[in-house]
């Protein structure tokens, strides 16, 4: 199995892109960072991770249509692959072999 480097922020980004189904964007994801992770996060670390983990291919996006609210722009949606529920599950599983191990933690 190859082998998933994902940095804690990319890993809470994937997380909340998977959470959304697709209706994940910048703002929104750093919105729910901020209320999910109680963490105070820039747009810019947002945006940076999203095309990270896209150039991984563990996201992918489209535009929205356009809309009045927005001035006529269109939102660049986020959706996670298989590739990127595959390192969620790596991950969580490497997570979850280590806390087993803890003694107490059991």
């Amino acid at each position: 199995m190859e082998r998933i480097y994902l940095g804690e922020f990319e890993e809470l980004v994937l997380l909340i892109v998977a959470m959304m189904k697709g209706e994940a964007y910048g703002v929104a994801v750093m919105e729910r960072l901020e209320s999910e992770a109680d963490r105070a996060v820039n747009i810019s670390a947002v945006h940076a991770a999203l095309r990270r983990l896209e150039s991984k291919g563990y996201v992918r996006s489209d535009w929205s249509e356009a809309t009045a609210e927005r001035g006529g722009r269109r939102k660049r949606l986020f959706s996670i692959t298989q590739e990127g529920s595959m390192a969620l599950e790596q991950v969580r599983d490497v997570r979850v072999n280590l806390w087993r191990q803890i003694p107490g933690f059991n």
